[in-house]
């Protein structure tokens, strides 16, 4: 929540509203350029709105396993990985799942139980091949993680200098199957919130299907609305 009265282009100077962050396209005026890839340039361009969405296309549980396997691809063109030999099955688009990424990465998977979870996917490997795609999910998902992170810390602590306090807390809303179901992404957004915002203390809250929630409340009010005028 913010004041009033810091919020621009919001009239009225009294009270409070909640921020919704919103920050699919931040970026998309170039701003993050030096933070990108050519692997996001690829998945940029093969996505239905190119250009646009910059910072989604970084941080979403929906483009991050098409980044790792672009990265896979120019591994395996450099013959670090699967032996040099293109392996057609991963020329498929979105065949490698971000689902892969929270599995391959839990802390209760041996190597030989990724490199299973692999080969279900039609990829011959080793047990390099596993470990080297393992550190590239980790990468990527690490990545994904302290950019949000550091997104979030921006706003909280531009909160707290809004109202001039040496220290804020506040609560910060989180919804997102990547989020939930990762076994290190929020412990790696708020661990890079501690780092970069440290006068700020921030409660993470995992919302419940927020986007269903949120859909039917606009039904019920534009229903309400509708009511209205016919009276």
């Amino acid at each position: 929540m913010e004041e009033l009265r810091n919020v621009a282009g919001v009239p009225g100077d009294s009270g409070r509203m909640c921020i919704n962050m919103e920050w699919g396209a931040f970026g998309d005026d170039g701003s993050l350029a030096m933070l990108s890839t050519r692997f996001d340039a690829s998945v940029d361009q093969a996505s239905i709105n190119p250009g646009k969405q910059r910072f989604e296309k970084m941080i979403s549980g929906m483009y991050l396993g098409e980044i790792v396997r672009h990265i896979l691809l120019h591994l395996t063109s450099l013959g670090v990985l699967f032996r040099g030999q293109q392996i057609q099955r991963l020329q498929t688009r979105d065949i490698f799942k971000t689902k892969f990424l929270s599995e391959i990465e839990s802390d209760s998977l041996a190597l030989r139980q990724v490199r299973a979870i692999l080969e279900d996917l039609g990829l011959p490997l080793t047990s390099d091949d596993a470990l080297m795609v393992l550190e590239v999910c980790q990468a990527v998902s690490q990545r994904a993680a302290q950019l949000c992170g550091a997104g979030v810390a921006a706003v909280v602590e531009k909160i707290r200098e809004n109202r001039g306090l040496e220290e804020l807390a506040v609560s910060v809303g989180v919804d997102g199957t990547l989020y939930k179901l990762h076994p290190h992404f929020s412990s790696l957004v708020a661990a890079t919130v501690r780092e970069l915002a440290p006068r700020c203390v921030v409660t993470f809250l995992q919302s419940e299907d927020g986007s269903g929630k949120g859909a039917a409340l606009v039904t019920a009010v534009a229903c309400r609305l509708a009511q209205l005028t016919r009276v």
